[in-house]
Protein backbone atom coordinates (compact mmCIF):
# COMPACT_ATOMS: atom_id res chain seq x y z
CA UNK A 1 0.00 0.00 0.00
CA UNK A 2 1.12 3.31 -0.77
CA UNK A 3 0.39 7.20 -1.03
CA UNK A 4 -0.35 8.73 -4.33
CA UNK A 5 2.36 11.56 -4.67
CA UNK A 6 1.03 15.23 -3.80
CA UNK A 7 1.94 18.74 -4.48
CA UNK A 8 2.65 20.27 -1.23
CA UNK A 9 0.40 22.10 0.68
CA UNK A 10 -0.10 25.40 0.47
CA UNK A 11 -2.97 26.18 1.94
CA UNK A 12 -2.87 28.60 4.48
CA UNK A 13 -6.20 28.23 5.92
CA UNK A 14 -8.33 25.62 6.85
CA UNK A 15 -10.85 25.60 4.24
CA UNK A 16 -11.12 21.80 3.18
CA UNK A 17 -14.15 19.45 3.32
CA UNK A 18 -12.07 16.39 3.91
CA UNK A 19 -14.36 13.57 2.20
CA UNK A 20 -13.59 9.95 4.08
CA UNK A 21 -14.82 6.84 2.65
CA UNK A 22 -15.06 4.73 -0.43
CA UNK A 23 -15.03 5.61 -4.18
CA UNK A 24 -16.43 3.13 -6.06
CA UNK A 25 -17.50 2.55 -10.14
CA UNK A 26 -21.18 2.34 -10.75
CA UNK A 27 -22.11 0.51 -14.05
CA UNK A 28 -25.38 1.47 -15.21
CA UNK A 29 -27.30 -0.48 -16.80
CA UNK A 30 -28.67 0.75 -19.64
CA UNK A 31 -32.37 -0.28 -21.91
CA UNK A 32 -31.50 -2.89 -24.44
CA UNK A 33 -30.34 -0.66 -28.32
CA UNK A 34 -33.11 -3.42 -29.90
CA UNK A 35 -35.14 -6.03 -28.44
CA UNK A 36 -33.70 -8.81 -27.42
CA UNK A 37 -30.14 -7.22 -27.55
CA UNK A 38 -28.28 -7.45 -24.33
CA UNK A 39 -28.06 -4.99 -21.59
CA UNK A 40 -25.21 -2.39 -21.89
CA UNK A 41 -23.96 -1.44 -18.90
CA UNK A 42 -21.86 2.37 -18.76
CA UNK A 43 -19.01 3.11 -16.70
CA UNK A 44 -19.43 5.92 -13.88
CA UNK A 45 -17.35 7.35 -11.11
CA UNK A 46 -19.22 7.02 -7.61
CA UNK A 47 -19.55 6.25 -3.93
CA UNK A 48 -21.18 7.96 -1.50
CA UNK A 49 -18.64 10.43 0.31
CA UNK A 50 -16.20 10.52 -3.28
CA UNK A 51 -19.61 12.40 -4.41
CA UNK A 52 -19.79 14.64 -1.34
CA UNK A 53 -16.32 15.53 -2.34
CA UNK A 54 -17.00 16.54 -6.81
CA UNK A 55 -20.18 18.23 -5.02
CA UNK A 56 -17.97 20.86 -3.23
CA UNK A 57 -15.38 20.95 -5.90
CA UNK A 58 -17.35 21.69 -8.94
CA UNK A 59 -19.22 24.66 -6.45
CA UNK A 60 -15.65 25.83 -5.51
CA UNK A 61 -15.09 24.73 -2.55
CA UNK A 62 -11.47 22.82 -1.52
CA UNK A 63 -12.31 19.19 -1.43
CA UNK A 64 -10.44 16.25 -0.39
CA UNK A 65 -11.48 12.70 -0.81
CA UNK A 66 -9.31 10.39 1.60
CA UNK A 67 -9.82 6.52 1.12
CA UNK A 68 -7.81 3.23 -0.54
CA UNK A 69 -8.51 2.43 -4.13
CA UNK A 70 -7.53 -0.70 -6.19
CA UNK A 71 -4.40 -0.52 -8.45
CA UNK A 72 -6.59 -1.24 -10.79
CA UNK A 73 -8.23 -0.07 -13.93
CA UNK A 74 -10.96 0.93 -12.05
CA UNK A 75 -8.95 2.57 -9.30
CA UNK A 76 -6.97 4.42 -12.23
CA UNK A 77 -10.23 5.91 -13.64
CA UNK A 78 -11.85 6.96 -10.01
CA UNK A 79 -8.35 8.87 -9.54
CA UNK A 80 -8.52 10.93 -12.46
CA UNK A 81 -11.93 11.57 -12.32
CA UNK A 82 -11.63 12.90 -9.02
CA UNK A 83 -8.46 15.01 -10.01
CA UNK A 84 -10.62 16.59 -12.75
CA UNK A 85 -13.48 17.58 -10.84
CA UNK A 86 -10.67 19.44 -8.49
CA UNK A 87 -10.70 16.84 -5.42
CA UNK A 88 -7.71 16.71 -3.73
CA UNK A 89 -6.40 12.89 -3.54
CA UNK A 90 -3.08 13.90 -1.93
CA UNK A 91 -4.51 11.74 1.00
CA UNK A 92 -5.74 8.81 -1.36
CA UNK A 93 -4.21 5.10 -0.39
CA UNK A 94 -3.84 2.45 -3.20
CA UNK A 95 -3.37 -1.06 -2.33
CA UNK A 96 -2.57 -4.42 -4.66
CA UNK A 97 -4.71 -6.71 -1.72
CA UNK A 98 -7.92 -5.90 -3.21
CA UNK A 99 -9.81 -4.79 -6.35
CA UNK A 100 -11.72 -1.57 -6.57
CA UNK A 101 -15.51 -1.87 -5.48
CA UNK A 102 -18.33 -1.78 -7.97
CA UNK A 103 -21.86 -1.10 -7.79
CA UNK A 104 -23.88 -2.52 -10.68
CA UNK A 105 -27.30 0.34 -10.77
CA UNK A 106 -30.38 -0.13 -12.63
CA UNK A 107 -33.09 2.91 -12.59
CA UNK A 108 -37.05 2.88 -12.80
CA UNK A 109 -39.08 4.90 -14.95
CA UNK A 110 -38.93 7.47 -11.92
CA UNK A 111 -35.29 7.33 -11.95
CA UNK A 112 -35.11 5.14 -9.12
CA UNK A 113 -32.09 3.20 -8.87
CA UNK A 114 -31.60 0.01 -7.05
CA UNK A 115 -28.23 -1.62 -6.41
CA UNK A 116 -26.10 -4.81 -6.63
CA UNK A 117 -22.38 -4.44 -5.05
CA UNK A 118 -19.41 -6.38 -5.31
CA UNK A 119 -18.42 -5.59 -2.15
CA UNK A 120 -16.59 -7.42 -0.39
CA UNK A 121 -13.65 -8.27 -0.45
CA UNK A 122 -12.99 -4.82 -2.20
CA UNK A 123 -10.37 -1.83 -1.48
CA UNK A 124 -11.52 0.56 0.23
CA UNK A 125 -12.49 -1.75 3.30
CA UNK A 126 -8.74 -1.88 3.83
CA UNK A 127 -8.20 1.02 5.19
CA UNK A 128 -6.95 1.74 8.51
CA UNK A 129 -6.38 4.67 10.99
CA UNK A 130 -2.34 4.76 10.21
CA UNK A 131 -2.91 5.07 6.42
CA UNK A 132 -4.49 8.97 7.77
CA UNK A 133 -2.28 11.32 7.45
CA UNK A 134 -1.98 14.24 9.53
CA UNK A 135 -2.28 16.72 7.09
CA UNK A 136 -5.96 16.24 6.42
CA UNK A 137 -7.14 16.83 9.52
CA UNK A 138 -4.91 20.19 9.96
CA UNK A 139 -6.54 21.13 6.75
CA UNK A 140 -10.20 20.31 7.63
CA UNK A 141 -12.76 22.83 8.47
CA UNK A 142 -15.54 19.73 7.88
CA UNK A 143 -14.75 16.18 8.53
CA UNK A 144 -17.82 14.22 6.26
CA UNK A 145 -18.20 10.33 6.56
CA UNK A 146 -21.24 7.73 5.25
CA UNK A 147 -22.11 4.27 6.94
CA UNK A 148 -21.08 2.62 4.16
CA UNK A 149 -17.40 2.36 6.03
CA UNK A 150 -19.13 0.90 8.92
CA UNK A 151 -20.05 -2.39 7.61
CA UNK A 152 -16.56 -4.33 8.75
CA UNK A 153 -14.69 -3.98 12.04
CA UNK A 154 -11.64 -2.91 10.92
CA UNK A 155 -12.60 -0.47 8.78
CA UNK A 156 -15.55 0.51 11.27
CA UNK A 157 -12.66 1.60 13.69
CA UNK A 158 -10.90 3.63 11.33
CA UNK A 159 -13.78 5.68 10.34
CA UNK A 160 -14.43 6.82 13.95
CA UNK A 161 -10.90 7.24 14.83
CA UNK A 162 -11.03 9.74 11.71
CA UNK A 163 -13.94 11.10 13.17
CA UNK A 164 -12.05 11.51 16.55
CA UNK A 165 -9.18 13.46 15.36
CA UNK A 166 -10.81 15.40 13.14
CA UNK A 167 -12.72 16.49 16.29
CA UNK A 168 -10.04 17.09 18.28
CA UNK A 169 -8.44 19.35 15.31
CA UNK A 170 -11.04 21.17 15.74
CA UNK A 171 -13.22 20.12 12.10
CA UNK A 172 -17.06 19.98 11.96
CA UNK A 173 -18.18 16.16 11.65
CA UNK A 174 -20.84 15.74 9.47
CA UNK A 175 -22.20 12.46 8.57
CA UNK A 176 -25.03 11.35 5.98
CA UNK A 177 -26.07 7.59 7.60
CA UNK A 178 -26.60 6.27 3.16
CA UNK A 179 -27.11 3.30 4.82
CA UNK A 180 -27.11 0.58 2.19
CA UNK A 181 -28.25 -2.68 4.20
CA UNK A 182 -26.66 -5.23 1.19
CA UNK A 183 -23.22 -4.30 1.98
CA UNK A 184 -23.58 -5.20 5.55
CA UNK A 185 -23.18 -9.01 6.56
CA UNK A 186 -26.76 -10.91 7.09
CA UNK A 187 -25.99 -11.67 10.85
CA UNK A 188 -25.26 -7.93 11.61
CA UNK A 189 -27.62 -5.31 12.60
CA UNK A 190 -26.42 -2.15 11.18
CA UNK A 191 -28.29 -0.03 14.12
CA UNK A 192 -25.32 -0.33 16.58
CA UNK A 193 -22.57 0.35 14.72
CA UNK A 194 -24.51 3.42 13.22
CA UNK A 195 -25.28 5.05 16.05
CA UNK A 196 -22.16 4.96 17.17
CA UNK A 197 -20.92 6.72 14.43
CA UNK A 198 -23.70 9.30 14.33
CA UNK A 199 -22.57 10.00 18.23
CA UNK A 200 -19.56 11.27 17.12
CA UNK A 201 -21.44 13.89 14.59
CA UNK A 202 -22.08 17.82 14.41
CA UNK A 203 -24.42 16.96 11.17
CA UNK A 204 -26.33 14.49 10.90
CA UNK A 205 -28.20 13.81 7.60
CA UNK A 206 -30.86 10.71 7.01
CA UNK A 207 -33.57 9.89 4.61
CA UNK A 208 -36.95 9.30 5.76
CA UNK A 209 -36.56 5.69 5.23
CA UNK A 210 -33.22 5.72 7.12
CA UNK A 211 -35.35 8.09 10.07
CA UNK A 212 -37.57 5.31 10.09
CA UNK A 213 -35.06 2.27 10.09
CA UNK A 214 -34.02 3.94 13.19
CA UNK A 215 -37.07 4.42 14.89
CA UNK A 216 -37.62 0.89 16.68
CA UNK A 217 -36.34 1.18 20.16
CA UNK A 218 -35.46 4.94 20.25
CA UNK A 219 -39.09 5.77 20.91
CA UNK A 220 -39.96 6.49 17.27
CA UNK A 221 -38.90 8.95 14.78
CA UNK A 222 -38.82 11.66 17.74
CA UNK A 223 -36.99 9.73 19.62
CA UNK A 224 -34.43 9.42 17.20
CA UNK A 225 -33.89 13.24 16.71
CA UNK A 226 -34.31 14.02 20.88
CA UNK A 227 -31.10 10.63 21.26
CA UNK A 228 -29.18 12.62 18.61
CA UNK A 229 -29.48 15.84 19.47
CA UNK A 230 -28.59 14.78 23.64
CA UNK A 231 -25.06 13.88 22.14
CA UNK A 232 -22.73 16.08 19.99
CA UNK A 233 -25.36 16.23 17.33
CA UNK A 234 -25.99 19.88 16.70
CA UNK A 235 -28.23 20.03 13.54
CA UNK A 236 -30.64 16.33 12.21
CA UNK A 237 -31.56 17.14 8.69
CA UNK A 238 -34.19 14.79 7.18
CA UNK A 239 -34.56 14.48 3.52
CA UNK A 240 -37.81 12.86 1.42
CA UNK A 241 -37.22 12.80 -2.03
CA UNK A 242 -39.54 15.72 -3.71
CA UNK A 243 -41.10 16.50 -0.12
CA UNK A 244 -39.96 19.41 1.83
CA UNK A 245 -36.82 19.00 3.80
CA UNK A 246 -37.66 18.72 7.54
CA UNK A 247 -34.61 19.94 10.12
CA UNK A 248 -33.70 20.02 13.84
CA UNK A 249 -31.78 21.95 16.07
CA UNK A 250 -31.50 22.01 19.87
CA UNK A 251 -33.94 25.29 20.03
CA UNK A 252 -35.46 25.16 16.69
CA UNK A 253 -37.40 22.71 13.93
CA UNK A 254 -38.53 23.57 10.81
CA UNK A 255 -38.77 22.77 6.79
CA UNK A 256 -37.00 23.98 3.48
CA UNK A 257 -39.09 23.57 0.32
CA UNK A 258 -37.82 21.13 -2.68
CA UNK A 259 -37.65 21.87 -6.31
CA UNK A 260 -39.98 20.42 -8.34
CA UNK A 261 -37.89 18.54 -11.73
CA UNK A 262 -38.36 15.66 -13.80
CA UNK A 263 -35.59 13.19 -12.27
CA UNK A 264 -34.51 10.48 -14.67
CA UNK A 265 -31.59 8.95 -11.87
CA UNK A 266 -31.54 9.73 -8.19
CA UNK A 267 -28.77 7.89 -7.46
CA UNK A 268 -26.64 11.36 -6.51
CA UNK A 269 -29.24 13.32 -5.56
CA UNK A 270 -28.03 13.09 -1.49
CA UNK A 271 -24.73 13.32 -2.52
CA UNK A 272 -25.61 16.76 -4.30
CA UNK A 273 -27.93 17.88 -1.47
CA UNK A 274 -25.11 17.13 1.20
CA UNK A 275 -21.85 18.69 -0.74
CA UNK A 276 -23.60 21.99 -1.66
CA UNK A 277 -24.66 22.51 2.06
CA UNK A 278 -21.36 21.82 3.35
CA UNK A 279 -19.49 24.15 0.95
CA UNK A 280 -22.39 26.55 2.36
CA UNK A 281 -21.22 25.93 5.60
CA UNK A 282 -17.57 26.91 4.77
CA UNK A 283 -18.28 29.37 2.63
CA UNK A 284 -19.72 31.38 5.57
CA UNK A 285 -17.12 30.57 7.58
CA UNK A 286 -18.80 27.65 9.54
CA UNK A 287 -16.19 25.59 11.63
CA UNK A 288 -17.34 23.40 14.92
CA UNK A 289 -16.83 26.19 16.94
CA UNK A 290 -19.36 28.19 15.39
CA UNK A 291 -21.66 25.90 13.93
CA UNK A 292 -24.30 26.34 16.82
CA UNK A 293 -24.71 30.25 16.46
CA UNK A 294 -24.87 29.67 12.79
CA UNK A 295 -28.26 27.61 13.19
CA UNK A 296 -29.64 30.21 14.89
CA UNK A 297 -29.00 32.67 12.10
CA UNK A 298 -32.44 31.69 10.17
CA UNK A 299 -32.13 33.67 6.71
CA UNK A 300 -28.19 32.58 6.22
CA UNK A 301 -29.56 28.44 7.41
CA UNK A 302 -32.77 28.57 5.58
CA UNK A 303 -30.79 29.78 2.47
CA UNK A 304 -28.28 26.82 2.97
CA UNK A 305 -30.43 24.56 2.68
CA UNK A 306 -32.64 25.68 -0.73
CA UNK A 307 -29.14 25.59 -2.00
CA UNK A 308 -28.63 22.38 -1.24
CA UNK A 309 -31.90 21.53 -2.20
CA UNK A 310 -31.37 22.37 -5.58
CA UNK A 311 -28.43 20.90 -6.22
CA UNK A 312 -30.05 17.74 -4.99
CA UNK A 313 -32.90 18.38 -7.56
CA UNK A 314 -30.51 19.29 -10.53
CA UNK A 315 -28.02 15.90 -9.56
CA UNK A 316 -31.51 13.75 -10.75
CA UNK A 317 -31.54 15.58 -13.97
CA UNK A 318 -27.99 13.73 -14.76
CA UNK A 319 -26.92 9.88 -15.52
CA UNK A 320 -24.09 9.26 -12.93
CA UNK A 321 -22.87 10.83 -9.61
CA UNK A 322 -19.71 12.53 -10.50
CA UNK A 323 -20.88 13.09 -13.86
CA UNK A 324 -24.10 14.42 -12.36
CA UNK A 325 -23.02 17.38 -9.77
CA UNK A 326 -24.09 20.69 -10.76
CA UNK A 327 -22.26 23.86 -10.62
CA UNK A 328 -23.09 26.91 -8.92
CA UNK A 329 -24.57 28.99 -11.77
CA UNK A 330 -27.03 26.19 -12.95
CA UNK A 331 -27.98 26.30 -8.99
CA UNK A 332 -28.44 29.87 -8.64
CA UNK A 333 -30.82 29.86 -12.53
CA UNK A 334 -33.17 27.02 -10.86
CA UNK A 335 -33.22 28.82 -7.35
CA UNK A 336 -34.07 32.30 -9.44
CA UNK A 337 -36.84 30.62 -11.25
CA UNK A 338 -38.16 29.35 -8.40
CA UNK A 339 -38.43 32.46 -6.31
Amino acid sequence: MSATPRPPDTSRDRDAIVCFGEALVDLLAMPPATPGAPRQFVEYAGGAPANVAVAAARLGGAACFVGMLGRDMFGDMLLAQLRGAGVDTGYVRRTDAAKTALAFVSLDADGERSFSFYRPPSADLLFRERDFDDRCFERAAVFHVCSNSLTEAAIADATLAGMARARAAGALVSMDLNLRPSLWPAEVDPQAQAWRALFEADLVKLSRQELEFLAPGSGGEDGVIERLLRQRTRCVVVTDGAAPIRWFTRKHRGSAATFPITAIDTTAAGDAFVGALLQQLVSADVRASTFAEFLNRRDAFDHALRFAAAAGALATTRNGAFAAMPDAAGIDRLMQAAA
